[in-house]
Formats: structure tokens, sequence, C-alpha cells
């Protein structure tokens, strides 16, 4: 039975990079049915929203979403982002942001592999706060960071389960606990009630600053990385510069409780400036359609796509996606 996939496209050099992600997928041998999605900046003068309510409702219908890139210079900045990115996130319930990084970091010998886990929904993401007195000398902003129970154990849970399946079964925990007291000690507390149903597991813990060193200096400390939204953002696109670059990153918004569908889209941005030229490397689209295939039960598949992408091809888009289709199907 063929797997339904939503297709956005986006803005920039999305579209393109997600033609050849598909490509892939069709030449390792899995059946999917795919329907795009017109939701990119062109759409919010014209309509004044991205993503309506009946659109979500139709994703809803859909085994998984693929997407491109976002970011048209002609939306005021966020408007995209609120709008499409992270509406579905809250409303689909994406709450695991998985980032797996796999490569050799800068002045280091031997490649390293570590996913990084970032909560997804919560944290200062949700919006809460506000502005009084705008645009006076006595201007206050507030910007809150919300994080619950329910939302930081089931992200640590789902780090604690990827880590039973790894071979180094590890898991380190990142926050900010000396400052961050009151989201910290939930975080910590939550974090060692879950460790103690994985007595196979061992963990650490490093302060968000001390982890930014070592992604750099020793990025080999880590297996799997569990952390908050704030924090997991940060780090995720520091994990991508050591890994190659944040171009070749790919990464998947997931519901593990598989209510609805997960969202898979690679890091890179949607460089309009080589938009239609043929120039993307759509690598990391690519390797974001491998991780929605392992979500969707074809890991086999998915590992021989990421087999064809370990010795990165280089030409147009075209020829990089024809590349690695070749591989997948030899």
């Amino acid at each position: 039975m063929a797997h339904r996939i939503a297709v956005i496209g986006g803005d920039g050099i999305g579209p393109e990079v997600t033609s050849e992600a598909l490509r892939v997928v069709r030449a390792a041998g899995v059946d999917v049915e795919t329907r795009e999605f017109d939701l990119d900046g062109a759409r919010y003068p014209r309509d004044g929203e991205i993503l309506s309510d009946a659109t979500l409702d139709e994703l809803r219908a859909f085994d998984a979403i693929l997407l491109g890139a976002v970011g048209d210079p002609r939306v005021p900045p966020g408007v995209i982002e609120r709008g499409l990115l992270l509406k579905m996130r809250f409303e689909l319930d994406l709450y695991v942001n998985q980032r797996p990084f796999a490569g050799t970091a800068p002045g280091h010998a031997e490649p390293h592999d570590f996913v990084v886990i970032r909560e997804n929904t919560e944290g200062p993401y949700v919006g809460e706060g506000g502005v009084l007195r705008r645009g006076t000398p006595h201007e206050v902003a507030t910007q809150g960071s919300v994080n619950t129970r329910h939302g930081v154990e089931r992200c640590i849970r789902h780090a604690f389960e990827l880590a039973e399946s790894r071979p180094a079964r590890h898991v380190t925990l990142v926050h900010k606990t000396n400052v961050l007291t009151f989201a910290g000690d939930l975080w910590e507390r939550t974090f060692n009630e879950v460790a103690a149903d994985h007595p196979g597991i061992s963990t650490a813990y490093n302060h968000v600053d001390a982890a930014c060193i070592y992604f750099v200096q020793d990025p080999h400390r880590y297996d799997v990385v569990v952390t908050d939204n704030l924090f997991g953002d940060i780090l995720t696109d520091l994990g991508g510069a050591v890994s190659g670059g944040i171009g070749l990153a790919s990464s998947a918004n997931l519901n593990p409780a598989r209510t609805g569908p997960s969202m898979f889209e690679p890091v890179h941005g949607s460089a309009p400036d080589i938009a239609g030229t043929n120039r993307a490397n759509p690598t990391a689209a690519v390797l974001s359609a491998a991780l929605m295939l392992d979500f969707l039960g074809e890991s086999a598949a998915a590992d021989r796509i990421r087999a064809a992408c370990a010795d990165l091809p280089t030409g147009s888009t075209t020829e990089v996606g024809a590349m690695i289709a070749d591989r997948v199907r030899d």
C-alpha cells in the first residue's frame, strides 16, 4: 500500500530539492502517493495567511509531510515561521525535533555520530509574554518559557527509547539548571526519573554553554542529546556546522504518538539568490526523506539512501539527485 505524502515545496530552492528527494525515494523502490500543497511566501500577500485551518485539516489525512524550504524576502520576518512551521508543530503535535549528525568535525581525525532530540512545542516558542510602554524610554518586554511535565517527559522518553536502539546507549541532558532554576529543575528531575526506567542507558548532564564547547572540541562524547526548544534550536545549528555544514543537515519533526502526520525537512534556508539556477545541493532534502522512510517503517530503503549519500556527489541539483538515485538502484 502506498504511503501518502503531502509535499510542501515552499520557497526558493525548496521545490527543486524536494523534487530530487522524491526521485530518490522512488528509486529506492518505495511506493508513495504524493500531493503538492501550494504553501509558500507568495501566498501571504495574496491570501493574508499561509496555512489555513481547512488546509491543515487536509494535511492531517496524510502519512507524512515533506517540506523543502521556507523564506521569502517579500514577507516580513517571522510571518512564515509562525504561520506555517510553528502552526504545524503546535496543531499536529510535532513535539520532537530529531536531528542526526554524522561527520568529521574540523580539527578531528575520527568521525562522530550523534543525535539531538529537541523539545519542539514548548519553551519560549509558545509566545507567552508581552510589551508595556512600547516605543518609550520605559519600555518593558517579557518573553516567558512554558515547560510542562507532560511535554518534558514525553520528549525525554523519546530520547531514551532512541538510545536503546543505538550501540553507545548513552543520553546527555543539556540545560542551564544553575540559572534557569525552575525550568531546569523540572527537566533534571524528569530526566533522572525516566533514566531510572532505563538502567542499561548511561547518562550525563552538560550546561548548554559547556555543550557548545564540546560540540566543537569533543563531539565524540555524545550519542543522544536531549534538550529544550531554545537550546535545541541553537545546538542543532552548531551540530550541522561541525558535521559538514548546515546545508547538508536533515531533520524530522515527529509526532511519535502518530495522532497525525510527522514532518520532514532540510535545515537549510530557501536561498532565493540561487532559486531556479539548478545549483542547490539536494542532499539535505534527500537525507530528510530518508528520516521520513525510517518513520514510515521503510528502514531498509532509508539505509540504502544514507549509504548512497555517504560519499557526497557534486554537480547541479538534478545531477546530484540523479547520481544518488542511481546509487540507490545499484
